[in-house]
């Protein structure tokens, strides 16, 4: 009897190494499986998605180099905000006259006519800033109205044109109505 329980166990354990030795070996091959599957793409498919996702990589580095170089640009951009409000935006003490003088002037280099010149102050949210908008009426030829034009773009006062209606009249020449906008400090 002693060797026929000891048989047994024997046999018991031998199952129990195979069980043992089996189980890791199929989950090894079913690992094999899942990676063969998950590998069998098209080597071009694959090829492709590598491309993109490099030049997806470069064009995101891209966008941070460029943010990098905004960042240290920063100080720079606020002084050279500065220096154009500084020169380029009138004194409000003296702004009206100096605008009117300025327009006055471009218009008679130019050699256009005016009607003169109408202000009405139009209220901005920005602290220390006020804008003007500034209408006024020129007759002329047509090369004397581009002149005036070309003008108010090269003054070393900064002007936004508004608006602009460009009416023949019955002397052959042009009326030209035109609304823009000046800045003071205020």
């Amino acid at each position: 009897m002693n060797t026929m329980n000891t048989g047994r166990g024997l046999q018991n354990w031998k199952m129990w190494i195979w069980v043992a030795l089996a189980v890791p070996l199929i989950l090894d091959l079913g690992l094999a499986l899942y990676l063969w599957q998950g590998g069998r793409g098209n080597p071009r498919e694959i090829r492709a998605e590598v491309g993109r996702q490099t030049t997806e990589a470069k064009l995101l580095r891209a966008d941070v180099d460029r943010g990098d170089r905004i960042r240290a640009s920063l100080p720079q951009a606020g002084k050279d905000a500065e220096l154009f409000y500084q020169q380029s935006f009138l004194n409000a003490s003296t702004g009206y006259s100096r605008i009117e003088s300025d327009l006055g002037a471009i218009a008679a280099q130019a050699g256009v006519r005016t009607s003169g010149f109408t202000f009405k102050q139009i209220p901005t949210k920005e602290p220390g800033v006020a804008q003007i908008s500034v209408t006024t009426s020129v007759e002329a030829d047509y090369p004397a109205v581009i002149r005036f034009i070309n003008g108010i773009e090269r003054s070393k006062n900064f002007y936004l044109l508004d608006q602009m209606e460009l009416r023949s009249v019955s002397t052959g020449g042009l009326s030209l109505q035109l609304e823009l906008h000046a800045f003071l400090r205020t």
